[in-house]
């Protein structure tokens, strides 16, 4: 039995390199196939639950991911992550949620605008993992995330505006939208917080595979 168990836990440990990589890579189908199998054979260890959230989250699967996550908690009901995810299983919003939500229904944002930056909130405190979050002015991040969704829809939109609107510092916001950017790989017309109807990057991607076509008549015998 020690034998089995030792065998599992050893494997376990591949599946979680190999679910490492692929989330590193944007392979997330595959990072969440790794993940699940690394939990699936080392029931016990909390890390694989976590690691399973952040990249069910990235997928867009937040029910799910709210699932592992609460596993997760069961395994370690004294993490001191405990109060930032427990924050996610309440009916009402929290006090970024609440500022962001009136700030950008006073300055006239679509609805779906709005989820997208609430969207957003969710993905990174669940993403952030282990690291902690920095919580100190709720209007901070409120400005943040209200900014990184105007620049992924491609608002001619500056940092000082957003910072005076939301009456925090441009320091800031920028740190604030920074880490929103590096802890997402958030990039513009990002299809996860993207509204329009139509998204530039489809015809990016219509160019590049036009382009690959024609490479490969132009490289026929």
């Amino acid at each position: 039995m020690a034998a089995k168990q030792t065998k599992d836990r050893t494997k376990a440990e591949e599946y979680e390199k190999q679910g490492l990589k692929a989330y590193e890579t944007w392979d997330i189908d595959q990072a969440i196939e790794c993940f699940q199998a690394a939990t699936d054979l080392a029931t016990d260890e909390p890390a694989y639950l976590l690691q399973l959230a952040r990249a069910l989250a990235r997928s867009g699967d937040f029910d799910r991911a709210l699932r592992a996550l609460a596993s997760f908690m069961r395994l370690e009901p004294e993490s001191p992550l405990a109060d930032r995810f427990a924050q996610l299983f309440g009916s009402g919003m929290d006090k970024v949620e609440v500022l962001l939500t009136d700030k950008m229904t006073a300055a006239a944002m679509s609805i779906e605008e709005i989820g997208a930056a609430i969207q957003l909130w969710l993905e990174y405190r669940i993403t952030l993992g282990r690291n902690p979050l920095i919580l100190r002015k709720p209007a901070t991040w409120a400005a943040a995330l209200d900014y990184t969704v105007r620049k992924v829809n491609l608002y001619p939109v500056r940092r000082k505006e957003i910072a005076d609107f939301y009456g925090v510092s441009e320091t800031a916001v920028r740190d604030r939208h920074n880490d929103l950017v590096q802890t997402l790989d958030v990039m513009p017309c990002d299809y996860r917080y993207f509204t329009g109807r139509e998204n530039p990057l489809d015809k990016l991607i219509e160019a590049a595979e036009l382009l690959e076509q024609l490479e490969t008549r132009f490289r026929e015998p």
